[in-house]
């Protein structure tokens, strides 16, 4: 975790392609859409589809 703003959290993970930021509502509850889109970015910055990166939750 890097920071907290608010009611948002940002992390941060460096990979070979660079150092990647994403910022996250923290609730206890995620809208469909935002958890989707959270994933698919993390999937892509790890070279690995949603469905895989699902897998391995």
């Amino acid at each position: 975790m890097v920071r907290t703003h608010g009611s948002h959290v940002q992390l941060r993970k460096a990979t070979p392609a660079g150092v990647h930021r994403v910022t996250v509502p923290a609730h206890k509850v995620l809208a469909k859409g935002t958890l989707s889109d959270i994933l698919s970015r993390v999937g892509q910055w790890n070279g690995i589809t949603k469905e895989d990166l699902l897998d391995r939750l």
